[in-house]
């Protein structure tokens, strides 16, 4: 493990694994047991990953400002993964999709309350020569707990066929002990500065000397522009529940979309950190316009592949998140002063939350009146716009976040 990276870095990350294991034991399951054993449509699932998600969007953006204001993270993280590992026993105890639908409303809720706090408590902990390190951390410890937890659920799946409701409730065990290991965060200093001996020195996208902006909410033009651009590759990014589907509706069994999946997770594992070190050397841009041309190449290949080619396109899925998702919060992040962290990364959340929303809603209607392949046209169209609006803008939002590597 890094000497770079702070202890509270580092323990957030085993927080986050272990809620992993727990969440992705259920997450690929829900749209099978949706579909298979309550005989809820396409649609119902569209319309609970989409209010979902607008209530994690909501929360996300109430509880960075909030945390801000009082200047406390942790409760927020605490009480975050506590509602994560309340909503598992009460997915099993759904025998209608209404209450799928209120364990997936108490998930989203805590991950709302604790994504942005955490995020937050991230960027408080390191400057921004490591910021892209910091965040493809986490997103490594993360996803390896993602891993472990499909695995869990093939194996269940595998020596269980059809035990859902198991499933959920063993789930709820490395939920546990996620919500134990936040007892043992403690509140960090938010000077802005020379947090646990990192020393303060301005890399690409990070400013010199962070000042109060002026603009919107107190944010420079940059970081609106920047949020604009992110937004903008947001609605590209439709649920990954269709992936599976997708995956399903070319005849692929149970086994072999949890496979899928894994590929997925393994890939953005082994990624994520890696990218995010790199990110911090050659320019965080670069990253982003690289994983958004995947990912656009991935969309494109979904609306058109057989069940053996999609195979390949699971792990270039994966790949396409390890040079985007750590490596966006760390720019976003480092276009504001230390103390609106928590605000500027909740606004983040919140405005890319409502437009996944809106993906989401889009793309269930396009797969039930149009055909399954019209929503990855739509999103690999979107993507290689974003693409383009990137490649126009970058060296601008460079400039202006006092950039001093080129890219």
């Amino acid at each position: 493990m890094p000497q770079q990276l702070p202890k509270p870095v580092r323990h957030l990350g085993w927080i986050s694994f272990f809620t992993d294991i727990a969440s992705e034991m259920v997450y690929p399951v829900v749209p099978l047991f949706l579909t298979a054993a309550l005989g809820a449509p396409v649609a119902v699932l569209g319309l609970i990953e989409g209010v979902a998600e607008a209530i994690v969007s909501i929360m996300k953006g109430l509880s960075g400002w909030h945390s801000d204001k009082v200047g406390r993270r942790v409760p927020y993280i605490r009480l975050g993964y506590g509602l994560a590992a309340l909503s598992k026993p009460l997915m099993a105890l759904a025998y209608a999709w209404p209450m799928v639908f209120l364990a997936r409303v108490v998930d989203r809720l805590g991950k709302g309350l604790r994504t942005t706090a955490r995020d937050a408590m991230i960027a408080d902990a390191v400057d921004g020569t490591i910021a892209g390190r910091a965040f493809g951390f986490h997103r490594m410890m993360d996803t390896s707990g993602a891993i472990v937890g499909v695995l869990f659920a093939l194996l269940l799946l595998k020596y269980l066929p059809g035990g859902y409701r198991l499933i959920f409730l063993i789930a709820g065990v490395p939920g546990l002990a996620a919500v134990w290991l936040t007892f043992r965060l403690r509140e960090l200093r938010r000077e802005g500065a020379d947090v646990q001996g990192c020393p303060a020195s301005p890399v690409e996208d990070a400013p010199r000397a962070p000042a109060p902006a002026s603009g919107l909410m107190g944010f420079s033009p940059a970081y609106w522009l920047t949020l604009n651009l992110l937004m903008l590759f947001a609605f590209a990014n439709s649920s990954d529940t269709l992936l599976l589907l997708r995956a399903k509706n070319l005849g692929w069994n149970d086994t072999q979309v949890i496979l899928g999946y894994l590929l997925f997770n393994l890939t953005y594992a082994a990624s994520a950190y890696p990218l995010g070190v790199l990110s911090d050397r050659i320019g965080r841009w670069r990253m982003l316009i690289t994983g958004w041309a995947v990912y656009s190449a991935v969309y494109f290949g979904f609306s058109v592949s057989d069940g053996q080619s999609v195979w390949w396109l699971f792990p270039l899925y994966g790949l396409s998140m390890g040079l985007t998702e750590g490596v966006g919060k760390a720019l976003i992040s480092g276009h504001v002063p230390a103390l609106r962290k928590g605000t500027a990364l909740g606004v983040f959340h919140m405005s890319l939350g409502f437009t996944a929303l809106a993906s989401s809603v889009v793309a269930g209607l396009l797969w039930d009146h149009v055909s399954p392949s019209a929503p990855f046209r739509l999103g690999g169209a979107v993507a290689l716009a974003a693409v383009a609006a990137a490649v126009i803008l970058a060296p601008r939002l460079k400039k202006a976040a006092g950039a001093v590597n080129g890219a």
